[in-house]
């Protein structure tokens, strides 16, 4: 009900401001760049709150997921093919979405401005040469504290993994802090709720500036946008299910998705994969997987395989890096595909999570954030498909993972 109000409220944000907007544009021209200039400070405004929650978002889910591995000498061969998995699903998802909007170039011609303002490192400069030695002082953060305070998102998530590390060999008296900061990851997952109501005023203010600035001709890149994003989610889902028929065989691969097709459904309408977990466990151990091998990989999947979200993170940055006409070189896209393997992966199955990781790699890449206030009227519906994506990627990937392991869990079973 709160995200069919919130959706409602930046429907209604964005109506306002096309009309807003292109009353400017066609009635006072000459007024319209000033215009322009002063209301996209709403859409600053709200940019700048999401940015306020990066770190803390970051490193509190990423730590906190790490930790509760436990011991990896533990978690033995499931742990390893599982994280096999989610690398090898991460990477294909994010390469179907950069090929995508690659092909389909859904944001060109648009041209939009930008002050320059939002700069970052040395990946911000288009001139940069992106040799070994910048992206090792980009990526090893000479303090943490730096990071923190600068949002090198990057940095913080290299200094989280090792945190992460270092706090699951600590052992049972390390679970105090996992706890608490398992506390704090769900207090700022809170702010971002708080945040997303901030959404409706930056999308009357971005679109409002957009239409001021260049009439109803935006309208042709909503277009472009859903029929590239439709491609590409249906490109993943073939992809997904060749690898479920591989592994999975005809018949064990249409019973997972007759067990699941009310968790994909739930996904769908409420734009949240996470909502559907209880549910998704449940229905995966009726399809006859290991409660062990759900308990473990299915928590592990939804902090490192949510497919759906990476592929729209690649086709989302670079979707705004077209709108604003700034060129991205192939090294730099496939370093960013990197960046956002990392990223990716301290990203939680809430609604709109994922646009808080866009938002940093783009800040990253010298991209304008507030490039994405523009996609945020379309997000909703493409946030529905997304989370669907997530549920079917991480129920092939736990029942591909309990098929492998099969013959180890029942000599384990009978040990019992």
């Amino acid at each position: 009900m709160k995200n069919n109000k919130l959706f409602i409220a930046i429907i209604i944000a964005l109506l306002a401001g096309v009309g807003l907007g292109g009353f400017v544009y066609y009635v006072f021209p000459d007024s319209a760049a000033g215009f322009a200039k002063n209301i996209k400070l709403l859409g600053t405004v709200f940019i700048r709150l999401v940015q306020m929650i990066i770190a803390p978002l970051v490193f509190s889910t990423l730590v906190v997921g790490i930790a509760k591995m436990g011991d990896m000498r533990l978690v033995g061969r499931v742990g390893g093919k599982a994280m096999a998995w989610f690398i090898t699903a991460s990477l294909a998802s994010l390469t179907i979405g950069l090929f995508i909007v690659n092909l389909v170039q859904p944001g060109k011609n648009m041209n939009m401005s930008t002050d320059g303002t939002d700069t970052g490192d040395l990946l911000t400069n288009p001139t940069a040469t992106l040799n070994l030695e910048h992206f090792v002082t980009h990526v090893i953060p000479k303090s943490v504290f730096e990071a923190f305070a600068t949002n090198e998102i990057l940095q913080i998530v290299i200094f989280s993994i090792f945190f992460g590390i270092a706090l699951a060999a600590y052992g049972k008296e390390g679970e105090s802090l996992t706890k608490a900061l398992d506390k704090v990851s769900h207090v700022v997952l809170k702010m971002v709720e708080y945040i997303m109501w901030v959404a409706p005023i930056g999308v009357f203010g971005a679109i409002a500036a957009a239409i001021a600035n260049h009439g109803f001709g935006v309208f042709i890149m909503y277009g472009k946008f859903l029929f590239a994003f439709a491609i590409g989610i249906i490109s993943l889902w073939i992809v997904l299910l060749i690898v479920g028929y591989i592994f999975l065989g005809k018949e064990r691969l249409f019973s997972l998705l007759i067990h699941i097709k009310e968790p994909l459904l739930i996904a769908f309408s409420t734009t949240s994969s996470e909502a559907v977990f209880p549910k998704l466990v449940e229905e995966l151990e009726a399809y006859g997987a290991d409660p062990k091998v759900v308990s473990f990989t299915l928590p592990l999947g939804y902090s490192f395989n949510l497919d759906g979200s990476m592929m729209y993170m690649t086709f989302a940055s670079m979707f705004i890096a077209q709108v604003y006409d700034i060129h991205m070189p192939l090294e730099k896209q496939i370093l960013m595909l990197l960046v956002l393997m990392l990223t990716s992966k301290g990203v939680a199955g809430v609604p709109r999570a994922s646009l808080i990781v866009v938002i940093a790699t783009c800040s990253m890449f010298g991209i304008p954030p507030e490039g994405i206030a523009l996609i945020l009227p379309i997000d909703h519906f493409c946030d529905m498909a997304r989370s669907m994506t997530n549920v079917l990627g991480n129920a092939l990937s736990t029942a591909s993972i309990h098929k492998w392991e099969a013959k180890h869990l029942i000599a384990a079973n009978d040990q019992e």
